[in-house]
């Protein structure tokens, strides 16, 4: 008798002896995909309005073009994620401040070693910048659209929109400049990210609150909740 595939994969948290699953295949696809768009908007942003760059590369009209689509398509990933239950579940998590969290920034401000800081799955550094990230793609997208049809707005909203769309874009670089700057000071989380699994000492040395038995429980749970398609 085959094994449903929730189940599959919830037998797949557990993982080998020291291994378990951090992110499945669906997250991985939106975080990836998401961090190509995002990169395109930036590198593409930069060839608009650095005059080295503009001159380097040329064709800005076709440089408009592939910004502005690359922007429009940035929340698709995400909005496809939430077909996934596991990907659901984890928005859930970084949507959520508990006290270990404000315990983790206090902790960061006076510079106390990560491996001493208290988190569950994602730590608090890592839920201000989804919602960071998440706030601004849409504004960004709001903005966008607005330079993108100019006559449709009046001429005060469509400064406004330009303004805050450049400033907002370099606050967004320096954002993804220190996330990928946190993401190189740890291999093991990069692998997580790569390959979906992590070894049970990193998650207990850097995500203490996080109990990833307990989440494969819940996915079991979940699988067996699901109403069965009477055979044919």
């Amino acid at each position: 008798m085959t094994r449903p595939e929730g189940a599959q994969g919830a037998q797949g948290a557990k993982g080998a002896k020291g291994v378990i699953r951090r992110f499945t295949a669906a997250e991985h696809w939106v975080h990836r995909t998401t961090s190509a768009l995002m990169l395109v908007c930036l590198a593409t942003a930069a060839m608009l309005y650095l005059p080295a760059l503009a001159e380097i590369v040329g064709r800005r009209r076709l440089v408009v073009t592939v910004h502005e689509w690359a922007g429009i398509m940035l929340p698709v990933p995400a909005l496809a994620g939430l077909a996934s239950r596991a990907f659901r579940r984890d928005l859930k998590l970084l949507n959520r401040f508990a006290d270990h969290d404000w315990s983790w920034l206090r902790d960061a401000l006076r510079r106390r070693p990560e491996e001493l800081r208290l988190s569950g799955k994602f730590n608090a550094g890592q839920k201000l910048y989804a919602s960071f990230s998440a706030g601004a793609a849409l504004v960004m997208v709001g903005t966008g659209l607005i330079m993108w049809f100019p006559h449709l707005t009046a001429v005060v909203w469509r400064t406004g929109a330009t303004f805050v769309h450049d400033w907002l874009a370099l606050a967004i670089a320096a954002a993804v400049i220190g996330h990928i700057w946190m993401a190189a000071r740890d291999p093991e989380a990069r692998l997580g990210m790569r390959t979906g699994r992590v070894s049970r000492a990193w998650a207990r040395r850097h995500h203490p609150k996080w109990d990833p038995d307990a989440e494969a429980r819940a996915e079991d749970s979940e699988v067996q909740d699901q109403p069965r398609t009477p055979a044919a």
